[in-house]
């Protein structure tokens, strides 16, 4: 059962990463884009926690750590690609279920039997296939800190679920601390840029008021202006369609690791990168590398391999 939980999570996690990709070409406030994914998260976590009357006990205050770390892992991941090379980070993002195993074998002794071990590295070695096939070489590792801290702390947020659910953490009222956490930070992140981001938009219409007067002058020509950027209302309620599918894969991953070994559900959960890779193909109509297609098999032999050794 667990493994049903874990590959509808990173169903999910895939359709959340599709919506994250086609919002980084609009011309909207990241910040409050992710304010809106989290406050919608904190939503809806309170609300079917007070229709199901869900206990509140002093372990889901892991809910707060879990934000914290989650918090982290997207600003360290966002910060990598800024100032990096992005499939660098983006192997790094690939990495956590590595950082689960290890801690999960020091902290609470899980080990993995011959076959769940086998097909964890396959899905690793799939995963890190399809994140290397972009060129990555030894002289070029800008962000490579954002993205090791990355991986640290998307490893820490699933050792921190899985302890919630040790703990007997009830679902949803974490998830509410979570989003509650991460919409806190990400509101602060939002309110601290909105200065700056306030003067970059009177720069840029003092610019395209310079370039009209000199067009209709005729003085000069130059390019069509850039779109408007989306309004604050808008740029946060479209975080809140992404929110749904966020909270969506939290809600199922949570019963995921209260069932299955943590290493083998943070890897499942990983594969929602098949999912965008998918749609870059037949969504984007991208061509797959041949490193990328055999990333892929390699990714769904170690899936197969995996449920028949569950």
């Amino acid at each position: 059962m667990w493994f049903v939980f874990a590959a509808a999570s990173a169903l999910c996690f895939g359709l959340r990463g599709i919506l994250y990709q086609w919002s980084s070409q609009r011309p909207l406030d990241r910040n409050l884009m992710l304010f809106g994914v989290y406050f919608c998260g904190m939503v809806v976590a309170l609300a079917a926690s007070l229709l199901t009357s869900a206990a509140w006990s002093p372990a889901v205050w892991m809910g707060a750590l879990l934000g914290l770390f989650s918090f982290t892992s997207n600003a360290a991941m966002y910060k990598g690609y800024a100032v990096g090379k992005a499939s660098l980070v983006a192997m790094f993002t690939g990495l956590p279920p590595v950082v689960v195993v290890l801690l999960a074998f020091l902290l609470w002794g899980e080990k993995l039997n011959g076959w769940q071990l086998a097909a964890f590295l396959i899905i690793v070695a799939g995963v890190l296939m399809i994140r290397y096939s972009n060129d990555i070489s030894l002289k070029n590792l800008q962000g490579a800190h954002w993205g090791a801290i990355a991986m640290l702390f998307f490893g820490l947020t699933d050792l921190s679920t899985k302890g919630a659910t040790m703990m007997g953490a009830a679902t949803l009222p974490t998830l509410t601390l979570m989003y509650g956490t991460g919409t806190v930070l990400f509101g602060l992140m939002w309110r601290l840029g909105s200065s700056q981001a306030d003067a970059a938009r009177r720069e840029a219409v003092a610019a395209r008021s310079e370039l009209a007067a000199a067009q209709e002058s005729g003085a000069a020509e130059g390019p069509s202006p850039a779109p408007a950027a989306w309004t604050g209302s808008r740029t946060f309620l479209w975080g809140m369609v992404v929110g749904l599918t966020n909270i969506s894969g939290m809600m199922l991953i949570m019963p995921a690791f209260r069932l299955g070994v943590t290493g083998l559900v943070s890897v499942v959960s990983a594969m929602n990168v098949v999912i965008v890779l998918l749609y870059a193909r037949f969504g984007l109509c991208e061509p797959f590398t041949r490193l990328e297609a055999a990333g892929l098999t390699a990714a769904l032999i170690g899936v197969i391999v995996l449920r028949l050794a569950s």
